[in-house]
């Protein structure tokens, strides 16, 4: 019996650590979907923010969010360390969010102080709440992978943020109405859609936390099939209905859907059968057709469509679990969503308020018109022959940009 014990718990831990490898692959993911959807004069900017993002949330939740979440680290049916490790993907994924609906007028220091913020006490105080046994979960409140407890919660500190930070510079004219700002790379933010996709597999089949019998194995194959299938129906969705209303289709908005789908069956994957599954995508892919045009009316401006995607399909696959699911309640969902929203986006609101009064958060209209990467960064991402004549002449780390 031993010996069975433990090689369930090597299995166990091995889903861990294969499925964080995953989500943290994620990563790439978000910086090329970022890339691909912001102009090429911002491009270094996102990378940037994505990769020490990143950084910042591994370190800032090992120091302290991990303890306030869930304790110190230590070993149960699977290694603690494993456990950490899937944990701490999860909170750079929160984190990853914010950086795409905030792109393009950003000032780079107070977002990472942000970063640090939602990663060490916000994010895991709620994850307290919930995964960590928390009196939200006694109420029987439900989110399997984390449609409510990671994607909306990034969206909301996005949100806060975005209210703040104001649109990007030319973005709305006085009548309100958006001026397109083309994406510098659809082929990146395709691929990173892709990265992203594969990477779910990990996020949501990983979230099982077992595969040490039979049932276990079944359920983390069934996870992973409705994940699929979700993201199918999203990205289908979204694809036929931009033929039909705008009599073209658009490939941005199929991407969107896609992820869309992806996000809405996170809260519960491991329960319905596929055809629910499609159900929950479409109306994932639905919300996200409706949800861009919305904030662009509110003025909120969002350059990659996170807040569609995240928060609004967060929302969505939160509540699907309380009416698909027998013994979650519908009030219990709804009741979760609204505690961690009001008390992410209070507290994100408060914080951004403070760095906007004391170092400011927003940069220039000049600094817009020439690039964040000019006006933070020393490299520019692509040749010089397609950026801005700004460079020209300028001291980067690596010297001075020529003037011929």
């Amino acid at each position: 019996m031993e010996n069975l014990t433990d090689v369930a718990y090597i299995f166990n831990t091995f889903l861990l650590v294969f499925s964080g490898c995953l989500v943290m692959w994620m990563a790439a993911g978000f910086a090329m979907l970022e890339s691909g959807l912001v102009r090429s004069k911002n491009t270094t900017a996102i990378l940037t923010k994505n990769i020490t993002l990143y950084a910042l949330a591994c370190i800032m939740f090992y120091i302290v969010g991990y303890q306030i979440m869930y304790g110190s680290i230590t070993d149960g049916d699977h290694s603690g360390m494993a456990d950490f490790f899937f944990q701490v993907v999860f909170v750079a994924t929160a984190a990853s969010i914010v950086s795409g609906t905030l792109a393009e007028r950003i000032k780079f220091w107070p977002f990472m102080c942000m970063v640090a913020v939602l990663t060490a006490i916000i994010y895991p105080i709620q994850g307290n709440w919930t995964w960590g046994g928390g009196w939200l979960s006694e109420t029987g409140f439900s989110d399997f992978a984390g449609s409510t407890i990671v994607h909306s919660v990034g969206g909301w500190c996005a949100l806060a943020g975005a209210i703040l930070l104001g649109a990007r510079y030319g973005r709305y004219n006085d009548d309100g109405s958006p001026n397109l700002i083309p994406p510098a790379n659809l082929p990146l933010a395709t691929l990173g859609t892709f990265i992203l996709w594969l990477g779910w597999f990990g996020f949501n089949g990983g979230s099982q936390l077992a595969m040490g019998t039979k049932a276990d194995v079944n359920a983390v194959a069934q996870i992973i099939a409705n994940t699929n299938i979700a993201a199918c129906a999203g990205a289908l969705t979204t694809l036929v209905a931009t033929q039909l209303i705008y009599k073209r289709v658009d490939l941005t908005m199929v991407l969107n859907g896609a992820l869309a789908g992806l996000v809405s069956i996170t809260a519960g994957p491991d329960y319905p059968t596929m055809g629910l599954a499609i159900f929950i995508g479409f109306i994932g892919g639905l919300l996200v057709l409706g949800a861009v045009p919305m904030f662009d009316k509110l003025r909120i401006d969002d350059p990659v469509g996170a807040l569609s995607v995240h928060l609004v399909a967060g929302i969505w696959g939160t509540l699907a679990v309380g009416i698909f699911k027998e013994d979650v309640s519908f009030v219990m969902q709804l009741a979760g969503v609204i505690v961690i929203g009001v008390f992410v986006f209070g507290s994100c609101f408060a914080v951004w308020g403070i760095l906007k009064a004391t170092v400011g958060i927003r940069l220039s209209d000049e600094q817009q018109l020439e690039g964040v990467d000019s006006a933070e960064f020393s490299t520019p991402a692509y040749s010089l022959s397609k950026t801005s004549a700004i460079w020209k002449g300028k001291q980067t780390v690596r010297g001075k940009v020529p003037t011929n």
